[in-house]
């Protein structure tokens, strides 16, 4: 099976980055880097006000129900993509494109960076950009897109068995 570590960059929802987190434990996933103005639960070195913390980790655990303990994770504001390729990791961007290759279509490698973005738009052409591939989840229904959650759910349920 591969490594995965998976980015949660730009989600807005504390429910998501909770159900995220309850979700990368449940899969076994090795790390969770949450970037940009995603809310993130308490660091032992956090600068952040500490009521603010406090209420963060509190609706952050409401979803994760105590996975944000369980599973490693950092906070950067900037991911370093450079970096992660250079650690040997494929970097894979969750996103609907005219490049994406459908996630049943895919070959894991041994070591994956899966990022998930935006709740509304995704993922920016910058970090588009700096992915080695783009994969897409199948739909068959007419909304055009799943919640980043369940979508986070979907995919890595694909990428680890």
């Amino acid at each position: 099976m591969s490594e995965i570590i998976v980015i949660a960059h730009n989600i807005r929802s504390t429910h998501n980055i909770g159900s995220i987190f309850r979700t990368c434990e449940g899969f076994g996933i090795s790390k969770i880097i949450v970037s940009g103005y995603s809310p993130y639960p308490r660091l032992g070195n956090d600068t952040r006000l500490p009521h603010l913390v406090d209420k963060l980790t509190a609706q952050i655990h409401k979803s994760a129900l105590g996975a944000e303990k369980m599973v490693p994770f950092d906070y950067m504001e900037n991911v370093d993509f450079d970096l992660l390729k250079k650690e040997g990791f494929t970097v894979v961007g969750l996103e609907q494109d005219s490049s994406s290759v459908l996630i049943n279509k895919f070959k894991n490698p041994p070591k994956i960076a899966l990022i998930l973005g935006e709740e509304v738009h995704g993922l920016t052409k910058e970090i588009i950009n700096s992915c080695d591939i783009l994969l897409e989840i199948p739909m068959s229904g007419k909304k055009e897109s799943f919640n980043v959650s369940v979508a986070a759910g979907i995919a890595l349920y694909a990428l680890t068995i």
